[in-house]
């Protein structure tokens, strides 16, 4: 295994994490190879825009990262993007941001 990769998938358990804690949800259920319940799939959804966004992976990436087809992680991309035009969705996702970035912040120090 390269070192990016796992970089990437450590990357995936990293927003996981962050995004289970926000929406209530254990890290491997989003995480599972599986599709889960709508709630996991959203939660799932965001976990995988927050690895493109926030850590700047490439959907091919991401994909690998979350053991998904870079068309389905390009879908659900998509979703939340155009979810962001709520401005309440909008606040939530600007808040997971920022916690990714305080959170990567740290983990590039140790």
């Amino acid at each position: 295994m390269t070192y990016q990769r796992v970089e990437d998938e450590q990357g995936a358990r990293l927003v996981a994490g962050l995004t289970g804690d926000a929406m209530s949800l254990p890290p491997d259920l989003i995480l599972a190879r599986g599709r889960g319940s709508h709630e996991v799939c959203r939660a799932r959804q965001v976990a995988m825009y927050l690895a493109h966004v926030g850590f700047g992976m490439s959907l091919a990436r991401v994909a690998i990262a979350f053991g998904r087809d870079r068309s389905t992680v390009a879908h659900g991309c998509h979703l939340i993007e155009d979810r962001r035009d709520d401005p309440g969705f909008d606040a939530f996702m600007d808040q997971l941001e920022d916690g990714l970035r305080a959170v990567s912040s740290v983990r590039e120090a140790a």
